[in-house]
């Protein structure tokens, strides 16, 4: 029998190795999964969330879904609380619960720091082909976020804040699949006006206790901006 080199072997081994190895675990970043289109997720999800969300309309006095939405995203209660805005008031929907939560009471301040962000923002778009199933886009850092960093460039403040589906995060709002099925279609029909997202450290038309955030000294201009647009909207004993 032919005797193997030890080029060969060496060669042999790399070549196992190779094929064996483990590829590392992908990162829970946002990404584009598929060539879905708004408009086919419309289609497919249209009739079943809708039953879902008549008997929520009927009680807010709706017949179909909303025009204009409000959302109310409350880290320490983790709840993303949807609004219905009509020509004369503002009527409560449904609420969401966090399926994961990450970071602590406190705006986001930089890329990394696993932090929710707070403050007043609006949805930029929505997002069908998500690595989360489904998601829409939060315009963090928003002007003011950014009149009150520290850095120079933009990029160092973080971004890719996104409300989801699924139970991941990493300074994101995940609700869970079908619950952003039905946040996904009311953020669509009602796309055509701008969809403001209100996110608290804690619910402030309950309690006016700010956070003391040790890191900045600016959290109580910030927290009198979140609860002067927190208390625009009723409180819902639901």
């Amino acid at each position: 029998m032919r005797k193997l080199t030890p080029l060969f072997l060496i060669l042999l081994g790399v070549g196992l190795f190779v094929l064996t190895r483990k590829k590392p675990p992908a990162k829970t970043s946002e990404k584009k999964i598929s060539k879905r289109t708004v408009g086919s997720v419309v289609n497919e999800i249209e009739q079943e969330v809708t039953r879902r969300l008549s008997p929520h309309f009927t009680n807010a006095g709706l017949n179909d879904f909303p025009k204009e939405i409000v959302l109310v995203g409350l880290k320490e209660e983790q709840l993303l609380q949807v609004y219905a805005k009509t020509q004369n008031d503002i009527k409560f929907i449904k609420a969401y619960p966090f399926t994961a939560n990450s970071g602590n009471l406190g705006p986001k301040l930089k890329e990394g720091d696993r932090q929710i962000p707070e403050g007043i923002y609006q949805i930029e778009y929505l997002n069908p082909n998500s690595s989360f199933y489904l998601s829409l886009k939060i315009n963090y850092p928003n002007e003011f976020d950014k009149s009150k960093s520290q850095f120079a460039n933009v990029s160092e403040m973080g971004g890719d804040i996104f409300i989801h589906g699924k139970a991941v995060t990493i300074g994101c709002i995940p609700i869970g699949d079908e619950a952003i099925e039905e946040v996904f279609l009311m953020a669509k029909k009602a796309f055509s006006h701008p969809i403001k997202v209100i996110i608290s450290p804690r619910d402030f038309r309950k309690t006016a206790i700010y956070p003391n955030v040790a890191s900045i000294d600016w959290e109580e201009e910030l927290y009198r901006q979140i609860e002067e647009e927190l208390n625009k909207v009723p409180l819902s004993n639901l």
